[in-house]
C-alpha cells in the first residue's frame, strides 16, 4: 500500500464486500483516472490483495478477504507483539 490512491481503491473494494466493483464504478466513486486506476488494480492483483472475475465484457474486482485477514493477523502478531500498534489505531481507521 505504498500509494494513497492504492489504499483508497483497496478500501473501496473492502467496503463493497463480496459483490465487488467494476473499474468504471471504482473510477467514478473515487475520482481516479482510468489509467491510474488500472495501474493500482494491477498492483493489488499481483499482491493477491484483490481478485478479478470476468463478467461478460466487464471485469469485477473484489478484495481478497482471506489474504487481507492473514496479513492483518501477521502484522498484529509479529509487528505489534499482539497489542494495538498505536493507542488510537481504531480512530485512524476510516473504513
Amino acid at each position: 500500500m505504498a500509494h494513497e490512491a492504492r489504499l483508497r481503491v483497496f478500501r473501496a473494494l473492502v467496503v463493497a464486500g463480496p459483490e465487488g466493483l467494476t473499474p468504471s464504478a471504482l473510477a467514478e466513486q473515487l475520482g481516479i483516472a482510468p489509467n491510474a486506476l488500472s495501474f493500482h488494480l494491477k498492483e493489488l492483483f499481483h499482491a493477491e490483495l484483490v481478485s478479478q472475475e470476468k463478467q461478460g465484457r466487464n471485469v469485477l474486482y473484489r478484495a481478497a478477504f482471506p489474504v487481507m485477514n492473514g496479513l492483518l493477523a501477521y502484522l498484529t502478531e509479529n509487528c505489534c507483539q499482539g497489542a494495538a500498534c498505536t493507542p488510537d489505531a481504531a480512530a485512524l481507521c476510516q473504513c
